[in-house]
């Protein structure tokens, strides 16, 4: 049985180093807007929300804080805008009408209770999972496919910011109905590490904008749900809910009782008249310890035991024309850093997000850019540049940071400037 995991990372002693890059800005008419999405009931903000421009391909998702910021070409000031969350019906506004730091409000979907019966009773929830994974040369898309992405990776020590990475890539996204891999070009990055809360311990993402990707549970079914893998899991049936005020079954899965390696449990949820996966929440059961550590650590120094605390993993699909895609992807990890000799012990949290911004169709090949392509063991850190640039973006859609990224960005910010004045 081989097991892979989505994530890893290398411990190592500190080699500090530091290099920056400048990059030409695009001059396009756009308007932008900041906003927040929130439950119409209590105010409380929703997180991941879905941000998509009618008749176009641009969209955004909610952060942390259920925050966005959205850039919209001028062309498509007069589209409008659908914002969709698990469990709240569809809301669609003209763009135009829509004011800088907006506060828009979702209503509850309200789920028949009977609904669940639509299902015939002789398919389990086993058989809905695998016909799910049956559907990728069908019901996903089928055409060589450009995205435009945004990714960020944070590192904390405890709750403070330790480490941030973003980046802007370039998906070559490959037929989901072949076996070729993805691939990825890195378009813009910038980052900061502050050594001085990591102990003198580099935290290096193995991976980057990759371990998101690799999320993509139909693509890429060998992370999870292999055909040899399958039996070792449990599915059953849970409450349904609304996605875009269409019903969507709730799969829970765990693994078995009788199984003692890692494996992993969540929720998958099926749109109910396509049988597509409209997104999958699921996490790493990490009680094993040094299995589980085995799955993620690749590098460490002698005297130190790494192992996860916490493991969890998102992904989002849109839909297009009948045809679904990648959209949305957020990996979260938590693990110990025991020193031997040493009485305390260290807590750090990674997360990474990719958001696809926007795509075309690309009827010629792709990834003919093979000088500027990442390779899937890249470390994004030793590819980017500082925070210096307030414009380093320009015309790209990027998550919009929590608050206290927001923050730490700020002071970053400051200690360019007054390096920069000396």
């Amino acid at each position: 049985m081989k097991f892979k995991a989505l994530y890893s990372f290398i411990l190592s002693i500190v080699i500090a180093s530091s290099s920056l890059f400048t990059f030409a800005q695009t001059q396009e008419s756009f308007k932008e807007i900041e906003g927040k999405v929130v439950d119409e009931q209590n105010n409380s903000p929703l997180i991941f929300a879905d941000l998509v421009i009618t008749n176009s391909n641009i969209s955004t998702v909610t952060n942390s804080d259920g925050e966005f910021l959205l850039k919209i070409p001028t062309s498509l000031i007069k589209e409008t805008l659908s914002i969709t969350h698990l469990g709240y019906k569809e809301k669609i506004l003209d763009l135009a009408s829509i004011k800088d730091k907006s506060k828009i409000k979702l209503k509850p979907a309200i789920t028949e209770l009977n609904a669940v019966s639509i299902i015939s009773p002789s398919q389990s929830a086993l058989e809905l999972v695998v016909e799910t994974l049956s559907k990728k040369s069908t019901l996903y898309n089928d055409n060589n496919t450009l995205m435009t992405a945004f990714y960020r990776e944070t590192i904390k020590k405890r709750r403070k910011n330790a480490s941030l990475s973003e980046a802007v890539v370039k998906i070559h996204k490959r037929p989901y109905n072949s076996y070729k891999n993805d691939h990825i070009e890195l378009i813009k990055a910038r980052k900061n590490t502050d050594y001085s809360k990591l102990d003198t311990i580099a935290l290096k993402l193995q991976g980057g904008p990759f371990s998101n990707l690799y999320t993509d549970i139909i693509k890429y079914p060998e992370f999870i749900f292999t055909q040899e893998d399958i039996p070792l899991y449990q599915f059953t049936y849970s409450e349904p809910t609304r996605i875009d005020n269409n019903l969507v079954f709730v799969i829970d899965f765990k693994q078995r009782r009788s199984i003692s390696t890692p494996l992993y449990y969540g929720k998958l949820y099926i749109d109910a008249n396509t049988l597509a996966l409209k997104s999958a929440v699921y996490s790493l059961n990490v009680e094993n310890r040094e299995l589980s550590s085995r799955m993620y650590i690749r590098k460490k120094p002698r005297k130190v035991d790494v192992y996860p605390t916490e493991a969890m993993y998102r992904v989002n699909y849109r839909t297009k024309n009948g045809k679904w895609h990648y959209a949305y992807s957020n990996i979260s990890l938590t693990f110990k850093v025991n020193w031997k000799g040493k009485l305390f012990n260290s807590v750090y949290s990674l997360n990474s997000e990719m958001a696809v911004t926007d795509w075309e169709i690309k009827d010629t090949k792709i990834a003919n850019v093979r000088s500027q392509l990442l390779r899937p063991t890249t470390i994004l850190t030793e590819k980017a540049s500082g925070f210096s640039d307030p414009k380093f973006w320009g015309k790209y859609n990027i998550i919009e940071p929590e608050k206290s990224i927001e923050s730490a960005i700020r002071k970053i910010s400051r200690q360019l400037e007054k390096i920069e004045r000396k």
